[in-house]
């Protein structure tokens, strides 16, 4: 662990453009990484599974998603806890902005190898 504080400001980390319905701004500390995630309506995260706990607010919009047969629709100011290793998947219902809260930090994303997501 670094230690090193970190102050972040949205409106100054690049915005990631992953496909046409997709952007998004990660910020990555030693144990966790938190991510803004811009959807427009109709975006499709495919079915995946990760090593990582996630967190997911809805700040605005809605996120359908389907995890273990269990369809749960997340709306503006709730919360989503998804474990590791659980398969889901996500529909954007609407415009969406939500924050997804990962540890350890995704290292496909900081890498830049989270081809389900690009194209």
């Amino acid at each position: 662990m670094n230690g090193e504080v970190k102050h972040i400001r949205w409106d100054q980390i690049p915005i990631e453009s992953l496909n046409p319905l997709l952007d998004r701004q990660i910020a990555v500390g030693d144990q966790i990484m938190v991510a803004r995630v811009l959807l427009k309506k109709d975006c499709v995260i495919p079915l995946h599974s990760h090593l990582n706990e996630q967190i997911t607010h809805v700040q605005s919009g809605a996120l359908h998603f389907t995890i273990k047969e269990q369809e749960i629709t997340v709306r503006a100011g709730e919360f989503l806890c998804i474990p590791p290793h659980v398969p889901h998947t996500a529909v954007a219902l609407e415009d969406t902005v939500d924050i997804d809260i990962f540890t350890p930090p995704r290292e496909d994303w900081i890498n830049k190898t989270d081809q389900y997501l690009r194209g």
